[in-house]
């Protein structure tokens, strides 16, 4: 195993000891039980039976599920709660950033959604999700709609004690496998946020859909014909469909951004221990200086996206600001980004080995590829970096100048 080069030069000399202790226990756990097959759920095909529930149910019983929420729901409790949810996220990505993108959807999506609804919601939907017994999803996307979540033509209307939900979502985290979809949808003028069995009347779940990469991480279409569900089902009330939405992908975004801080370590630790050994031109490649200069660049980039992530979550925690801005959206841009820029230099450092998913001279891989085809789909999703800019441009200047 590789040095751990965050422990060398990251000091957590703010963050809270709560989050250090609960980083000890995911590292323990993605090393120990994630590790070893890695390799393996990233290189075979997006299928149903492919989902990797071992590491789902060791996950919930190891009490991972629980971090983000509090005991009275069946939660840990903590002080810190997103502090500590942004490290799992991050020891997870380091290892898997198909296991962190499930971890992802499960608590920091459906989870924290359900935390905007009734407590007969929760007993029915989070808790079960808490103990791993329910796998939840979240959808906004559409064919037609992504970042622009008013473009969504989803529709449900109220008919006696009942929703009828009609619509197509897409790209849909964990549907192959799921149990409900908390579903952003169109309520005549307004949206509404509502919780929808998969197994229910006039709901159909696509074939997963194959990716480049993350591939333990199934995505489908989901279609809703004429599709029920209960009118209890209404997270919050009607019309604050678009707000908890927002809410809620605010909160994955900061995660979103600690997976690119996971996943540039990871490539910066293999590129660091390859590159001390690794001969060329009569030295080592860690003895040139362009790279000596350019890795410390990279040492400086990922301090300052991993900060950006902590003190993002931070501010929940210690502030309780549901939209924590613009920190949120630099998490998620600059965290994501410097992902695929230290990706693409440690796939150049490996050379030709750093291109091959496998060598069949002795079947031996380099992780630095599976990052490379993991750390593009994360400037994407939840927001596209483009949109998080956006944001952030928009603290800067202000609503009245910047359109829509």
């Amino acid at each position: 195993m590789v040095e751990r080069m965050q422990d060398k030069l990251y000091y957590d000399v703010w963050f809270p000891d709560e989050a250090k202790k609960i980083r000890t226990v995911v590292r323990e756990f993605a090393e120990k039980e994630i590790e070893p097959v890695a390799y393996a759920l990233d290189v075979r095909e997006e299928e149903k039976e492919n989902f990797p529930w071992d590491i789902f149910k060791k996950m919930a019983s190891k009490g991972l599920f629980q971090i983000p929420f509090p005991k009275e729901i069946g939660g840990r409790g903590l002080k810190y709660p997103n502090c500590c949810t942004i490290v799992t996220m991050e020891e997870l990505a380091y290892v898997s950033n198909s296991i962190a993108a499930i971890y992802d959807v499960q608590c920091m999506l459906a989870g924290h959604a359900l935390t905007y609804g009734s407590r007969e919601l929760q007993e029915k939907y989070l808790r079960p999700l808490i103990k791993g017994k329910f796998v939840g999803c979240f959808a906004t996307t559409e064919p037609q709609a992504s970042n622009d979540l008013r473009a969504i033509e989803t529709t449900a209307e109220r008919k006696g004690d009942k929703w009828i939900i009609n619509g197509h979502k897409r790209f849909i985290t964990n549907a192959p496998v799921g149990n409900f979809v908390c579903t952003l949808c169109r309520t005549g003028k307004t949206f509404s946020e509502i919780v929808v069995d998969l197994d229910a009347k006039g709901v159909k779940v696509g074939e997963p859909d194959k990716k480049i990469g993350n591939k333990a991480q199934l995505t489908a279409d989901i279609y809703f014909n004429n599709a029920e569900a209960l009118e209890e089902n209404l997270i919050g009330e009607v019309g604050e469909g678009l707000r908890i939405a927002l809410g809620t992908l605010t909160y994955g975004r900061i995660g979103i951004g600690a997976t690119g801080v996971g996943m540039a370590q990871a490539a910066f630790d293999e590129a660091v221990s390859y590159m001390k050994e690794r001969m060329a031109f009569g030295k080592k490649l860690a003895q040139f200086q362009y790279w000596q200069y350019r890795f410390a660049e990279k040492a400086t980039q990922i301090d300052m996206a991993r900060t950006l992530c902590y003190k993002a979550a931070y501010r929940m925690d210690v502030e309780g600001v549901e939209f924590p801005e613009p920190h949120a959206a630099m998490a998620k841009y600059f965290g994501t980004q410097t992902a695929g820029d230290m990706a693409r230099d440690a796939v150049q450092i490996f050379g030709g080995y750093g291109y091959l998913i496998q060598l069949s001279h002795d079947k031996s891989e380099r992780k630095v590829e599976r990052i490379y085809r993991d750390c593009k789909i994360p400037e994407i999703y939840e927001g596209a970096n483009e949109v998080q800019k956006f944001i952030i441009a928009r603290e800067i200047f202000g609503r009245e100048c910047i359109a829509p």
